[in-house]
């Protein structure tokens, strides 16, 4: 048995951060950890074949700040996925989900990702090679159907497929996807949404934790689909962009907790993480690429992704590059504030 903390997804799994490819690194996620106690984050995904057969285990590599943390893997081998899901338990990760829902090229290629919504047979193989082989929950994160798939009739399969195998919690990216004629992008905003069929499953098996994925914006949205009786919602890019607004305060609206984190809380909570990485050989704007949008919608916003995109990138550029730019941007704020005060006199 795995000895690391057991975490209660049914808690964690309200809100999610969705793996993003380039974007939901180490560094990232550590940043949303300091926004947010309570959000489940999710690695990159991380195919099967680069930690089994290529030994890239660095691949794994995360902070204990970050839990509870999910490894994504890609992948179609049920012995091979099944292998590198016990990597992952064994690097300390608390689940491992399956992508069934990324449709590039490269993805279809090694016939993982959104391809697999045609061989629903095989995605259950896979989790249930993966259950027998770890402890820790296995998840899948997929489609409601691709190409020309009527999903009414094909998700419901699908999904009794993963349930049987022993799959108790699934994110549904509430739209298909067309494997030819869009590309990644197109793919995460041309298909329309159908919300309504992600509710209509939660009807069909109420007993599978069901997360909603797709278009997803702001903490509103999230908590409507709570209260209209989904489990979980996964937020992708607007987190990332804008991870204050949906991560700074999350643990009080989604979690019912007292505390909320502030963007220069997290900035000051970054400057140590910094200096380990930067004392380990690594660059600046590695971390810093990710808190671009801190302030975002904030007084300074712009001030501070100009000096951190110009200055981070410079060979020797250390936490006093972040640390000038969370200067400039409290003093634009303290500008604002004694503007509205001399406003507000003057009014009176």
């Amino acid at each position: 048995m795995s000895e690391h903390k057991r975490y209660n997804f049914h808690h964690h799994a309200r809100l999610s951060v969705a793996p993003m490819m380039d974007w939901t690194d180490r560094h990232c996620r550590y940043l949303h950890r300091l926004l947010s106690a309570d959000t489940l984050l999710y690695t990159e995904m991380v195919t099967s074949a680069a930690l089994v057969r290529g030994g890239a285990l660095r691949l794994l590599e995360f902070d204990a700040a970050e839990h509870p943390v999910a490894l994504q893997l890609g992948g179609s081998d049920p012995q091979e996925l099944a292998q590198a899901a016990k990597l992952g338990q064994a690097r300390g990760y608390d689940e491992i989900n399956l992508n069934v829902g990324c449709p590039s090229d490269r993805v279809q290629s090694g016939t993982f990702g959104a391809v697999l919504m045609k061989d629903p047979a095989r995605v259950a193989a896979c989790v249930s090679e993966m259950r027998a082989a770890v402890d820790i929950e296995v998840t899948v994160k997929c489609r409601i159907g691709v190409d020309d798939q009527d999903p009414e009739y094909v998700l419901p399969e699908f999904l009794a497929r993963i349930v049987a195998a022993g799959c108790e919690r699934v994110t549904i990216h509430a739209r298909k996807a067309w494997l030819q004629g869009l590309s990644p992008k197109e793919n995460r905003d041309i298909p329309p949404l159908d919300y309504d069929l992600v509710h209509r499953m939660k009807g069909l098996f109420p007993n599978l934790h069901i997360s909603v994925n797709g278009g997803i914006e702001s903490l509103d949205a999230a908590q409507g689909f709570l209260d209209a009786g989904l489990d979980g919602v996964m937020i992708g890019r607007t987190a990332y962009h804008q991870p204050t607004d949906i991560l700074g305060t999350a643990d009080q609206r989604i979690y019912g907790a007292d505390t909320q984190t502030t963007a220069q809380d997290a900035v000051l909570q970054m400057l140590p993480y910094i200096e380990s990485h930067l004392g380990a050989g690594g660059r600046l704007n590695q971390v810093t690429r990710h808190m671009l949008g801190l302030f975002a919608g904030r007084p300074g916003a712009r001030l501070w992704r100009r000096i951190l995109s110009e200055e981070a990138h410079k060979p020797g550029a250390g936490p006093e590059v972040v640390e000038a730019a969370l200067a400039q941007v409290q003093t634009v704020i303290q500008n604002a504030e004694d503007a509205l005060s001399e406003k507000e006199q003057s009014n009176a």
